[in-house]
Formats: C-alpha cells, sequence, structure tokens
C-alpha cells in the first residue's frame, strides 16, 4: 500500500490537478499537521483517497475567511487525535500538538502528552488481543526525543513517543513540524522494527498490506 505522508509546507508538485494523474496509485494520505484546511480539502477531493490527518500547533480552531469565521478541520477529512481507526487492515492512530512553549492551542507538556497517550491504551490492548497487533502507524505533529527534533523547547520532541515506540512497535511513526532545508538533513530513522519519517513537504511510502 502507498501512502502520501505531508506535513508544514504547501508544495507546488502537490498543489496542482495534475496530481490526480500522478499519484494515483496512493491509497490513503496522512497530514502530520500545520497545513492550512484549503490544501487538505484540495488534496482529498482531487485525489479521492481517505486523508487522515492530526493538528499542529500553529493550526488555529476558528479560522477568517471571506464568508465569514470558518472553525473545525478540514472538511472531508478525518481527525484521528487520541483515536486509532482501522483501514483496510491497517491500525493508525494520531496525537497532535507539539511542546508547550507559550499560550496557544495544540500545544501539551511531556506528561500532558503521556496522558494523552494513556487515554489510548484500552484501544491498544483490545488491538492486541484481537488484531494481534497494537498498531501499524502512528501520527503524530512532533517527533520523538532526540529523533529529528531541536534544542529549542518548541522544537524539542516528546519524551513519551520514544517510550510508545518501544512498548507498541508501530511499523511507521510519521511526524512533522520539523523543517529541514537542503540534501543532507535525515528525515528516516529506525528504531528497532519501527521507521521514524519526517513528512515535512511530502514523502512516499510504502507498507505491506494486511
Amino acid at each position: 500500500m502507498k501512502i502520501l505522508a505531508i506535513s508544514d509546507k504547501i508544495v507546488d508538485i502537490i498543489y496542482t490537478p495534475s496530481i490526480e494523474d500522478r499519484l494515483a496509485d496512493i491509497d490513503f494520505i496522512i497530514s502530520s499537521g500545520d497545513l492550512p484546511n484549503s490544501y487538505l480539502e484540495f488534496i482529498v477531493t482531487i485525489l479521492n483517497k481517505p486523508l487522515f490527518y492530526v493538528f499542529g500547533n500553529h493550526h488555529r480552531n476558528t479560522i477568517h475567511t471571506e464568508h465569514g469565521k470558518k472553525t473545525g478541520g478540514p472538511e472531508g477529512c478525518i481527525n484521528i487525535d487520541n483515536r486509532i481507526i482501522e483501514y483496510k487492515g491497517l491500525l493508525i492512530g494520531g496525537l497532535e500538538g507539539s511542546m508547550r512553549y507559550s499560550p496557544g492551542e495544540h500545544q501539551y507538556s511531556d506528561f500532558e502528552m503521556c496522558m494523552k497517550i494513556n487515554r489510548m491504551k484500552p484501544r491498544l490492548y483490545f488491538n492486541k488481543i484481537f488484531k494481534k497487533k497494537y498498531i501499524d502507524i502512528l501520527v503524530t505533529h512532533a517527533p520523538p526525543l532526540g529523533i529529528h527534533d531541536g534544542e529549542d523547547l518548541c522544537h524539542r520532541g516528546f519524551k513519551c513517543f520514544n517510550g510508545f515506540i518501544k512498548d507498541y512497535t508501530p511499523k511507521y511513526h510519521i511526524h512533522g513540524h520539523i523543517h529541514y532545508y537542503g540534501s543532507n538533513c535525515r528525515w528516516l530513522t529506525e528504531v528497532g522494527n519501527t521507521k521514524v519519517v519526517n513528512a515535512y513537504g511530502f514523502q512516499i511510502l510504502e507498507i505491506q498490506e494486511p
């Protein structure tokens, strides 16, 4: 199965009707946050494939448009924050936001993020019992601590994500939030059996169909 993973940056070669032909073999889309609703709505409309997303720290719940105020997320897309959904046999879960660094929405302390993970645990253990696995893909905005993250508080990764990878071994942990430039920046790191992917801009990933 092919996944289009996107985050943080509008990409011209994606934001064009020609993606209908170039990315026709994509099975679904994952957004790791900080992209405009209009961009996500365009992609899901043109490709006509499911789009699963979490919010980034720069998303604002109230957006002012020429038609007035618009609240919430992109239409036609599925918010997976603090949820685990099943799509074609794949178990996909999400956790929004970044480390808390200022007043604002979609920011959490490491303790608060741990509490969000705790609320997912009943579904994780249900999956293990009845699906023989905890989760296939974890989608977050921020990265794990020490993997692709930055030194400043805003871009520091969550330590509890490292524990999540160790305990539940998703095949992929897809995140955004960390911008990179040039060809020498690392966007893929393997941690045990988990591939940690920075989806900044976009990445096309393949995962074995269950």
